[in-house]
């Protein structure tokens, strides 16, 4: 192996540039050339690939969102879409792969492998932590953590003005975020796509609580679990309690990435080289327990990351 390429695809995750940083440096100390894809699959596609170099991932640990950029490619899930990001990759003459981002990214790596057998190596950086295979992923700690940066000034209002508030976080298929969330800020509910939840039950619970002394109540929600604004407005009709929503959207993909994410960015990254050098084919990177583990690409596309339903039951009991 001679020469590797990075690319960063899909959303955003704080802690990319860390595992960018990581890639290049591994790599260049184990005597490897280093092209940075641009903009993702598009660019990819596009044939936009530039030399890095110790000095290009310099001062970028710390900074959220990826220097290399990204946006969501539909064209690399066509056959046509493939042969030209295969192409982009020999003419370049590629002998690894580093792709390091969600599912999606991961879909797509698989496909790529399968037309142009150049090894790659999945790095899993995803605020919604949706990946099999791995406990976490690069970017969740530092998005649960801006989360509750905000909820915890949240409460401060609620609690003064005696408001039930709905916080609607990321998570367009699953509600591992929400759930590491609420559990965290200990929120009285907890709504997440993959557990059906009751209204009216919630509305009886807020009832009793006030009743019981309670003056304020805090719903964190997965974007994914339903019309926030059509809840909120259920709950306002059904308890007679002011009611405010705030969607906290993109923020949560942005800002420095925490100590966790950083870490596990640079250890990610250095053994997405080695096992490079080793000769591993199509695999990605995880981390079980304490341990770093490199499991099979396709096997961790095929399953489903199952939510810790013990959790939620405990956020529950904790939260009456």
């Amino acid at each position: 192996m001679k020469r590797m390429a990075v690319v960063t695809a899909g959303g955003d995750a704080p802690g990319m540039n860390a595992a960018i940083r990581s890639v290049v440096r591994t790599a260049l100390f184990n005597g490897l050339e280093v092209l940075g894809v641009e903009r993702g699959y598009a660019g990819l596609i596009e044939g936009k690939m530039h030399a890095l170099d110790i000095r290009s991932v310099s001062g970028i640990i710390n900074r959220g969102g990826t220097m290399l950029k990204t946006t969501r490619c539909e064209e690399i899930k066509t056959g046509q879409g493939l042969q030209k990001a295969a192409r982009t990759l020999m003419a370049n003459k590629i002998d690894g792969f580093v792709v390091i981002g969600g599912d999606g990214s991961f879909k797509g790596a698989s496909e790529l492998y399968e037309v142009g057998h150049i090894p790659v190596i999945g790095v899993p950086a995803t605020i919604d932590n949706d990946v099999f295979g791995t406990d976490t992923t690069i970017g969740f700690d530092t998005a649960v953590n801006t989360a509750l940066f905000t909820i915890d000034r949240i409460r401060d209002t609620a609690t003064s003005h005696e408001r039930v508030f709905i916080v609607e976080v990321m998570g367009r298929k699953r509600g591992f975020l929400a759930l590491a969330v609420g559990f965290a800020e200990g929120a009285e509910f907890i709504l997440v796509p993959e557990i059906k939840f009751n209204l009216a039950s919630i509305c009886r619970k807020i009832k009793l609580g006030r009743n019981n002394g309670k003056t304020s109540e805090i719903i964190v929600m997965a974007e994914s679990a339903g019309d926030s604004s059509l809840i909120a407005e259920q709950i306002r009709k059904r308890t007679g309690y002011d009611v405010r929503l705030t969607v906290l959207g993109h923020a949560l993909r942005g800002g420095p990435p925490t100590a966790q994410s950083r870490i596990l960015a640079n250890q990610f990254g250095a053994l997405a080289v080695h096992f490079l050098l080793e000769g591993a084919e199509k695999s990605m990177i995880g981390i079980r327990g304490q341990k770093i583990v490199r499991a099979d690409l396709d096997h961790s596309l095929k399953r489903r990351k199952e939510l810790d339903k013990q959790v939620y039951r405990l956020a529950g009991i904790l939260s009456t």
